[in-house]
């Protein structure tokens, strides 16, 4: 039998990025066990709350509303900048920072058909297995324009596929949206190649990076995207609700006109003026008042990614999910689980879902033991393993458990 203790050991011994999981916040022993949900809200960095304390003593406290002028109104376009080039593949310009994902995925998404609209085009392609904000998002401005949905059925074990894509797009197709890992499986999208099948319909694209942004290489402006959004508290480690981030394509900045119009998006914002005229670049995406204090702890990531590199976190994340994929074969497939998240690396992102009947039950009693999966229907558990706070030891303990509660409970 193998040792699995033992390997674990060896393998974090002879892991390059292994010091890095001490500069997360540690609650304990006696709180947590294993965190398997960094797909969901990533742990707080020990600096996080430094810079908080920081900036609201040296920046808002000192500086107080000269904070503005001198970094703050700036900021959602420096920080999206830094998150282009350390996790998105995308040039200078193109990407900022700032409101919910669903606000964001609005303000693409109703722009990019208003102006395909203009060119005759009525159909919105999504698939059946995407995040429910983007399906429910997509409905509603399908129902507020007038507009078509054009359903692809994915197998919610895997995700979509470019043969699905070549076969659903057309003439009539204004915009697809996908998601590039697929929330439930973990399904790697080939975002190039359907990317460029929808454009060869004449469509635009937009990608939710919400569970690849920091965790698997993205490269928006080599793939040719047009339009992206994805979430800064899963694998950015920014924090419950902490604000998201949006990229246009440069190419889009002229013929694409955001609908949510505020007086931070205007060319001049403190003239106070009548009318709106929209501000030049990816200023213009702007609505509100930007969300700064949420961006703290985003900036502090953001840092880290940069210093460590997008390629060693996703060399560790496959190395991680690799060796979970062993333990589940070995400890849970003989009591009946199934992994329902692709074998094969390549195409999966940074977490494992196993199904088996009663896991909702099981997660309950797992999260009063200090081991933190999370649930989603039907029947699965998702493993995320966040690759700069999660070890490999940390892997077996949490693993470990699942598999006695699976035999306690005999379900």
């Amino acid at each position: 039998m193998r040792d699995f203790t033992a390997e674990a050991a060896a393998l974090d011994a002879a892991d390059p990025l292994a010091a890095y999981a001490g500069r997360f916040v540690d609650p304990g022993p006696d709180s947590l066990i294993a965190y398997f949900d960094g797909n969901s809200l990533g742990r707080p960095l020990v600096e996080t709350a430094e810079r908080l304390r920081d900036f609201t003593t040296n920046e808002w406290g000192a500086r107080l509303i000269r904070g503005w002028d001198e970094r703050w109104l700036d900021l959602p376009l420096s920080l999206g900048d830094q998150l282009g080039r350390v996790a998105l593949g995308a040039g200078p310009g193109q990407t900022f920072v700032g409101d919910s994902t669903t606000v964001l995925l609005y303000k693409l998404s109703r722009a990019a058909v208003d102006a395909q609209q203009r060119a005759g085009r009525d159909e919105i392609v999504l698939d059946t297995d995407n995040f429910p904000t983007d399906r429910y998002l997509l409905e509603g401005i399908a129902a507020e324009r007038g507009l078509t949905l054009r359903w692809i059925e994915t197998d919610p074990a895997q995700g979509v596929t470019p043969e699905q894509v070549r076969a659903a797009v057309g003439e009539r197709t204004a915009l697809a949206v996908f998601s590039h890992v697929a929330y439930r499986s973990a399904w790697l999208a080939d975002a190039p190649a359907i990317t460029e099948a929808v454009h060869d319909a004449g469509g635009l694209v937009l990608w939710d990076l919400c569970h690849s942004g920091g965790s698997v290489p993205v490269e928006l402006d080599a793939w040719g995207i047009d339009l992206a959004v994805g979430c800064s508290y899963k694998y950015l480690n920014g924090g419950p609700g902490a604000p998201a981030y949006a990229y246009v394509a440069e190419r889009h900045h002229g013929g694409l006109r955001q609908p949510v119009w505020g007086w931070m998006g205007r060319r001049d914002p403190f003239t106070m003026g009548p009318g709106y005229v929209a501000a030049e670049g990816i200023r213009g995406w702007l609505s509100g008042t930007p969300p700064i204090l949420g961006m703290v702890p985003l900036e502090s990531y953001a840092a880290l990614l940069e210093d460590v590199g997008i390629g060693a976190v996703r060399a560790k994340s496959l190395a991680l999910t690799d060796f979970a994929l062993e333990i589940v074969d070995a400890w849970l497939v003989p009591t009946g689980a199934t992994v329902t998240s692709p074998r094969d690396h390549a195409r999966r992102g940074g977490h494992l879902t196993i199904t088996r009947p009663g896991f909702r039950d099981v997660t309950a009693r797992l999260w009063e033991q200090g081991v933190i999966p999370d649930y989603r229907d039907p029947d699965g558990i998702r493993i995320g393993l966040s690759p700069l706070s999660t070890t490999f030891a940390e892997v077996v303990r949490g693993l470990t458990a699942l598999a006695e509660v699976i035999g306690s409970s005999g379900k």
